[in-house]
């Protein structure tokens, strides 16, 4: 379905994958999952704790130190700006709970999944629920392991990708920095190193719609 590159020494900007959907109805049905294999399961077990506010440097181990994390509030290029938004979820909020999730895609390379994820804010007694695809684009090095690691991770809520440009993706940029500033944990500091790890310029598509090389799919 994608062509992903086969080289692990690529840099995580080259593992992105783009797409549009038809409605912006990301609601999952378990029912529909696909079976994973074992240690694909693991892997996703472990993103899903992630989401769940249980981060552990282990977990966290899941990305490769060049990886991508890209949603609509934050673009981290890096393990170590990654590993600050996971252990700063618990500090953000008062709970985060998957109610569900349905596996879409098992291929070489990608693992998508439907997510519905309940977050409960510590300032406001408020409880919001989010469907989102989640697309994970698996390290070539490690896909066939029992520990398989994430190059990058995209996670989308609405029917549009993500243009990488103007205002909004400068604001993606500068919270998953500025998260850093404020996290002094020795979890995170375990991943410090990951600072230097390879990157490339963010590739920019002029638009999130199906022009802007996100076709459209059905997943």
């Amino acid at each position: 379905m994608t062509n992903l590159p086969k080289d692990s020494s690529v840099p995580g900007e080259q593992f992105e994958v783009r797409q549009t959907h038809p409605t912006e109805d990301y609601t999952p049905d378990p029912s529909k999952s696909l079976k994973l294999s074992p240690a694909r399961q693991r892997l996703v077990d472990d993103i899903i704790a992630l989401y769940s506010c249980e981060p552990t440097i282990e977990r966290v181990k899941r990305y490769t130190p060049d990886c991508v994390y890209d949603d609509q509030f934050v673009y981290a290029n890096d393990r170590y700006k990654m590993a600050g938004q996971w252990f700063a979820l618990p500090k953000l909020f008062k709970a985060s709970k998957n109610e569900r999730y349905q596996i879409v895609v098992d291929e070489p390379g990608i693992i998508q999944f439907r997510n519905e994820q309940s977050w409960t804010f510590k300032v406001i007694p408020k409880t919001a629920t989010i469907n989102a695809l989640v697309t994970l684009s698996l390290d070539p090095a490690t896909e066939n392991s029992d520990f398989i690691q994430v190059k990058y991770h995209k996670d989308q809520a609405n029917d549009k990708d993500y243009s990488h440009e103007g205002l909004g993706f400068s604001f993606k940029k500068w919270q998953a920095d500025q998260v850093m500033k404020h996290m002094d944990s020795p979890e995170v500091a375990e991943f410090e190193a990951d600072k230097g790890a390879a990157k490339e310029a963010v590739n920019t598509y002029g638009s999130g719609a199906a022009g802007g090389d996100a076709p459209t799919k059905e997943l």
